[in-house]
């Protein structure tokens, strides 16, 4: 195995030797300075068709050009709020978005005036009343599976190695800091506002905020106050802890942007942008020896791709990651 992978090395190795010390087909020799990318075809949200075998009564998911998803939560007569249906489609949505080999950025946003009013507290009560009989360790062990399951509504959104986007506006209330906290990149607009709510309902937070968002924000002070009194969090303060990394004007700047910002993600190699994330939420959970262990034995297969050879083919050519065609991952 040692030798096979020695000499697949070296044929590697060769390869790009050759590559660099070719001239391009412009004549000009490779430079390493680095050309900026910029995602000059922004995703038009006017393009956007529904995508296939996503029919959903609590969210809308629409193909946007790039190898783009855009997964609206789709209630805004209830203020997005999350029902019975919700918990469940989220994690089947993300199940066939991780699966999906046509694409590579998921935008996630809320439909209507808000982003989430957070979980629907009328249609969900059902499901933890339906617990059988008096005995306390069997109601608990219903009530165990049930915020499990709930949990991994938002879990799923993090365990998937397309990178996701979330775009938020208005309020984003209880359960939606759950789910923006398992995102990887947060923008919102300025009307935005953030509310840990769960205290003033008489629960602990429970499907991950509390396990989250001191990794987030990185102040335990400013989360336990969060958490503690369920104040709101504008826009601004949300932009200087670290919980958003940009504050755009208004929904339209926003989406925009979002969109954006997913087709410059797209363009680039999805086994080097989805190995990161692997990497990245890897690393966040281990000491950093485990990490670049794991990193090593991850690259040592990963750098062996036909990606590197036409991502460098573009920056000698001086060409945009746009005009690369990736295979499918």
């Amino acid at each position: 195995m040692a030798a096979l992978a020695t000499a697949a090395f070296r044929r590697f190795r060769g390869r790009l030797i050759q590559q660099l010390a070719e001239p391009s087909q412009t004549g000009l020799r490779f430079s390493l300075r680095l050309m900026g990318s910029s995602a000059q075809d922004k995703a038009s949200k006017a393009s956007a068709i529904e995508a296939p075998g996503h029919s959903y009564e609590s969210l809308r998911v629409t193909s946007v050009p790039g190898n783009i998803l855009h997964v609206q939560l789709n209630r805004p007569e209830k203020r997005n709020a999350m029902n019975k249906a919700f918990w469940s489609e989220m994690v089947e949505c993300f199940h066939k978005i991780a699966k999906d080999a046509d694409c590579r950025a998921v935008v996630i946003s809320g439909a209507g005036k808000m982003f989430t009013s957070g979980i629907d507290l009328m249609d969900v009560a059902s499901v933890l009343m339906q617990r059988e009989g008096e005995d306390v360790a069997r109601i608990s062990w219903y009530l165990r599976d049930v915020i499990t399951r709930f949990q991994e509504t938002f879990s799923v959104i993090e365990k998937c190695s397309k990178p996701v986007i979330a775009a938020i506006h208005g309020g984003c209330i209880g359960g939606g800091v759950d789910l923006i906290t398992a995102c990887d990149i947060r923008y919102c607009a300025q009307d935005a506002f953030f509310q840990v709510k769960e205290v003033d309902i008489g629960i602990a937070a429970d499907v991950g905020t509390l396990q989250r968002l001191p990794r987030v924000i990185g102040s335990q002070s400013l989360v336990n106050e969060l958490v503690f009194t369920a104040r709101k969090m504008m826009a601004d303060e949300a932009l200087s802890s670290g919980l958003v990394s940009r504050v755009f004007p208004d929904k339209e700047a926003l989406l925009d942007a979002a969109f954006e910002l997913a087709a410059e993600i797209s363009s680039k190699s999805p086994v080097a942008v989805q190995g990161t994330k692997i990497n990245l939420l890897y690393s966040r959970d281990h000491s950093v020896p485990e990490s670049l262990n794991f990193m090593s034995s991850w690259n040592m297969s990963m750098l062996q791709t036909e990606d590197i050879m036409k991502s460098i083919q573009a920056v000698m050519e001086k060409k945009k990651l746009q005009s690369v065609t990736f295979s499918k991952l």
